[in-house]
């Protein structure tokens, strides 16, 4: 079992999704949400909470009751970082803002407007990244990535995973 870590104030959701979803086209059934909390170091609510975004979107689907489980309804080809940042609901990029959004001092102005416009500039620049890289890009990197490993570091991280 392996959790991922939060970063104080960050939203972590895009990355456990990705994670998650990447897992899931490796498996071959459908991935419960005590076992998908128990990979992500959460609990099942919140894996189902935050699922429910990505079935609405198509991406995957819940069967309920034994041998039931979330499963993808596409391939990781179909699915790109993007795809799954709407499907969250689209959180905020940054965390960063000016102070006052409607200043009375010209330099906070200044301030305002020369931040703001590099804010969309890297927005723009990230999300066109997100659109595209799909998740079976990241999983090709992990591929490669586990590929270098010694025989027994891939053993154990099978056994981890």
């Amino acid at each position: 079992m392996h959790t991922l870590p939060e970063v104080e104030g960050l939203d972590a959701r895009l990355s456990r999704m990705l994670h998650l979803l990447i897992h899931m086209g490796r498996m071959e059934g459908p991935l419960t949400s005590e076992v998908a909390a128990t990979m992500l170091g959460t609990n099942p609510v919140v894996v189902r909470r935050t699922m429910a975004g990505l079935r609405d979107a198509g991406y995957v689907r819940s069967v309920k009751g034994h041998g039931g489980g979330w499963s993808l309804t596409c391939k990781l080809d179909d699915i790109s970082m993007l795809d799954v940042h709407r499907a969250l609901g689209e959180n905020r990029i940054f965390a960063l803002g000016p102070a006052d959004p409607n200043p009375t001092c010209l330099v906070e102005q200044a301030v305002n407007g020369s931040l703001v416009s590099a804010m969309r500039e890297a927005e723009t620049l990230l999300l066109q990244r997100l659109a595209e890289v799909t998740l079976a890009d990241i999983a090709a990197d992990f591929d490669k990535r586990f590929a270098s490993l010694s025989p027994d570091d891939q053993l154990a991280r099978a056994q981890s995973m």
